[in-house]
């Protein structure tokens, strides 16, 4: 089974602001998440998978002659 962590823990470990991970959950972006019982969870995979994907497939700048 995969870890699971809190709101905090990824706030930690991504050093993302808890109250963005809030605001990118009220918008349905960020890594996925699931509320069990009272609190929100994420799972140790998907919050890896988030931040891997923020490195590939997105270019570093908006000018192509920069790029």
């Amino acid at each position: 089974m995969t870890r699971l962590l809190t709101i905090r823990e990824v706030s930690e470990r991504t050093r993302v602001p808890v109250d963005t991970l809030r605001y990118w959950r009220h918008l349905g972006t960020g890594p996925e998440s699931a509320k069990l019982g009272r609190r929100i969870v994420y799972r140790e995979s998907d919050v890896d998978a988030f931040v891997a994907a923020q490195f590939t497939g997105q270019p570093r700048h908006a000018d192509p002659q920069l790029a």
